[in-house]
């Protein structure tokens, strides 16, 4: 197990103008920077906001990028999990730094693992919280060394898509976590379709709007 570099190398897509906040996607296990960057004009065909992918920095068997070591679902390996929570979270700073956009107009999103991460930096204790926060196909983590935090204000919406057949992360788990959310006040967008460890197209189509609707990030 080796980290790449002690920091996040990530893919930019400029914005039409200037602007109005930011869209950070995260991606899943073994993947890279590029493979959620088509989702960036999907989500966001106006280009009202800079979007931007990074690199996850574990590189793991059996290839690709990682965000934590796997062993039990819902459960991130600690010494790992929290590496990569440390380094995005610093990296998240410096975005702020270099483009002078906050958090508080920052949607975080991701898929499986990206999806972990996303609850990660945005729903963790300490942590700025973004304008939305958007989960596919993943879980809310329990990690010793990491709390979560649903007291904080203010509630980020949440969108969440899981498959009804997903046999790598189960939609209990996105069931879960919709009711954990919903019951702490959070508003909670969930999407249930009729797929595998995917994005459902259809779903993505709905968030367009539901992104636009956070106003000026």
């Amino acid at each position: 197990m080796t980290s790449r570099e002690r920091s996040l190398d990530a893919l930019i897509r400029p914005a039409a103008g200037e602007p109005a906040g930011s869209l950070v996607l995260f991606h899943g296990r073994g993947a890279n920077e590029r493979d959620l960057f088509p989702l960036l004009d999907l989500l966001d065909p106006n280009r009202r906001l800079l979007g931007v992918t990074p690199r996850a920095p574990l590189a793991l068997p059996p290839g690709g990028a990682h965000w934590y070591a796997l062993h039990k679902l819902g459960y991130p390996d600690p010494p790992t999990f929290r590496d990569s929570f440390a380094l995005a979270s610093q990296w998240l700073g410096r975005l702020e730094e270099d483009t002078g956009i906050p958090l508080s107009r920052t949607a975080l999103g991701g898929f499986s693992q990206g999806a972990v991460m996303s609850y990660a930096l945005g729903l963790g204790a300490g942590r700025p919280r973004p304008t939305a926060i958007l989960a596919f196909s993943g879980f809310m983590p329990t990690v010793e060394g990491w709390e979560l935090d649903l007291a904080t204000e203010p509630k980020p919406p949440v969108a969440i898509g899981h498959g009804t057949y997903d046999e790598v992360i189960g939609v209990e788990w996105g069931r879960r976590a919709r009711e954990t959310l919903s019951g702490a006040g959070f508003g909670v967008l969930y999407r249930e379709y009729p797929l595998p460890h995917a994005i459902d197209p259809a779903f993505v189509t709905d968030l367009v709007p539901w992104l636009e609707a956070m106003g000026e990030m």
